[in-house]
């Protein structure tokens, strides 16, 4: 388990009881491990993050492949297990190729990539490491997913920072049903 057991009607805030129970009855149960068993101890919190997080997943306009490939430089940027497990399988099954999944995770020497695996490799790992984007990520970037697309991407790099900022610090656990090696960190 977690720094915090899963949450409980009785342990959330007392004004945020109806978004308790709104969530308990759409998901079944309260999340064991993961951001959910995190952020569900603020529903109002974990209404707003579903919120964004739905919008990113189905309704940008990145494509599968773009998507679980910003997760995955996020995770390995932010050596944030939970998410680089929950998304390495999905990165593959989307077209990122397995040797550009393994190298990130092993933090080796990246294969050829495709115009848009360099442009968002690029883009988030500078970002990470540096804390800004030179003009020359930026170019690239706008240039393979123009502007809505860099304005999302940049939106998935900030929603999953925020959930590996939460399981690492509340040290959620994997999921027992992993496929993938576990992150070396």
């Amino acid at each position: 388990m977690g720094r915090i057991p899963a949450a409980t009607r009785d342990t959330v805030p007392s004004d945020q009881t109806a978004e308790f129970d709104e969530l308990l009855a759409g998901a079944g149960s309260v999340p064991l491990v993961g951001p959910g068993s995190i952020f569900w101890h603020v529903p109002k919190a974990q209404k707003l993050v579903t919120a964004l997080n739905q919008y990113l997943r189905n309704d940008s306009s990145l494509s599968n492949k773009v998507l679980e490939l910003t997760m995955l430089v996020t995770a390995r940027e932010n050596d944030c297990m939970y998410v680089w497990n929950a998304h390495a399988a999905a990165a593959r099954a989307a077209g990122v190729p397995d040797a550009v999944v393994d190298a990130l995770r092993d933090r080796k020497e990246l294969p050829a990539l495709a115009p848009d695996e360099a442009a968002v490799i690029n883009y988030v790992q500078e970002f990470y490491r540096t804390h800004r984007v030179s003009r020359g990520a930026y170019q690239l970037a706008i240039e393979v997913l123009g502007k809505q697309g860099l304005i999302e991407l940049s939106l998935v790099m900030g929603n999953y920072a925020m959930i590996a900022v939460a399981v690492n610090s509340f040290d959620s656990e994997l999921p027992a049903n992993r496929t993938e090696p576990v992150l070396p960190v």
